[in-house]
């Protein structure tokens, strides 16, 4: 198996890397490439260096599968032609995630979308990954009515530029390459993305979106606020959710507890609950503070905590990779 890493200097390509090699996931050969400003630089994948190429470079050496985070331009220029030379495309960005055709997809959940057709796969955006993976347990036994949805996002988000804008104005200096229009040191901005003519931002509209294709409900009634907040790493959404049936509160945390990939940190008597500082580096999605919504009828309250550029992003993209070799899509 060939594999390709698009944009693997970046955060979440490198953090690609650093995936495979911990899940054992050893190409035959893996290629990494990236944008010419990078060429030529050299990245360490088991003991070795491998020297980045350019996207042309990388497509004429036949890939099977390729890994796509350089951005929303890149991937539409290039995952069509990737994907016209027979190579299955994961791609990272927003650009093929509400194409009709594209499976967007959370392999816990709807894996099965994908098949030898389906040469173009997109990886849902880093707070969709989260909320779906908490959430769909729940879907399939009660159904769901409503979700209202909060989250607090790290400066990762954002990239290379979100973290070293915090890091600097932690540090006093003059920030040049601004990712936030306000400090975002000892601050909170309720701002995420392009503001829409719906008075939304895109971020939030990407959770309505993605969340109603992953979970095939087009008609599921979803809200959201997207807040950037002054952490380095892990998003946090508190999330509300109205159900069209009456539900056990006990079994429902059972439920989340049984989907893969979720672990219940849910013991606020002891004060143990999902944060940032305790999901870093990890590939699982962190549920606690599970509780009735005594406001409402069928409704419940959780707090979902998860590495994003893990399970937010490069995990989810690998485990797609897994998806296509246990299929036998990609041998």
């Amino acid at each position: 198996m060939k594999v390709v890493i698009a944009g693997a200097t970046g955060m979440v390509g490198r953090k690609m890397i650093e995936v495979l090699e911990e899940l054992n996931l050893i190409p035959e050969e893996l290629i990494l490439a990236a944008s010419a400003n990078s060429v030529g630089m050299d990245l360490p994948f088991q003991s070795q260096m491998i020297k980045v190429v350019s996207m042309s470079e990388a497509l004429k050496q036949m890939p099977d599968v390729a890994l796509f985070s350089a951005g929303g331009t890149v991937s539409r220029e290039w995952a069509p032609k990737f994907a016209e030379a027979g190579c299955f495309v994961i791609d990272n960005s927003s650009a093929w995630r509400m194409d009709e055709k594209v499976p967007l997809v959370v392999p816990e959940i709807n894996g099965n979308r994908i098949n030898a057709n389906t040469k173009i796969i997109a990886n849902p955006n880093c707070s969709t990954i989260q909320l779906v993976v908490a959430i769909k347990p729940l879907q399939h036994i009660y159904g769901l009515k409503r979700l209202v949805i909060s989250t607090y996002q790290s400066v990762t988000g954002s990239g290379i530029k979100g973290l070293m804008q915090l890091e600097r104005e932690r540090r006093g200096e003059t920030v040049m390459m601004r990712a936030y229009p306000h400090s975002i040191d000892k601050n909170i901005i309720p701002h995420g993305g392009d503001f829409l003519p719906n008075d939304y931002t895109s971020e939030e509209m990407k959770l309505v979106h993605e969340s109603r294709k992953i979970l095939e409900q087009p008609d599921l009634a979803v809200t959201a606020t997207v807040v950037r907040v002054p952490v380095t790493g892990g998003h946090s959404e508190a999330v509300n959710i109205e159900f069209q049936r009456e539900y056990d509160l006990d079994e429902a945390k059972k439920l989340i507890g049984m989907m893969p990939g979720v672990v219940v940190l849910d013991f606020p008597q002891g004060n143990l609950y999902p944060m940032p500082k305790l999901v870093e580096n990890k590939n699982q999605v962190f549920v606690g503070r599970i509780r009735r919504d005594e406001s409402i009828p069928n409704g419940l309250n959780l707090w979902v905590v998860a590495d994003n550029l893990r399970k937010g992003a490069a995990t989810n993209a690998v485990q797609i990779l897994q998806r296509l070799i246990s299929t036998g899509l990609v041998k």
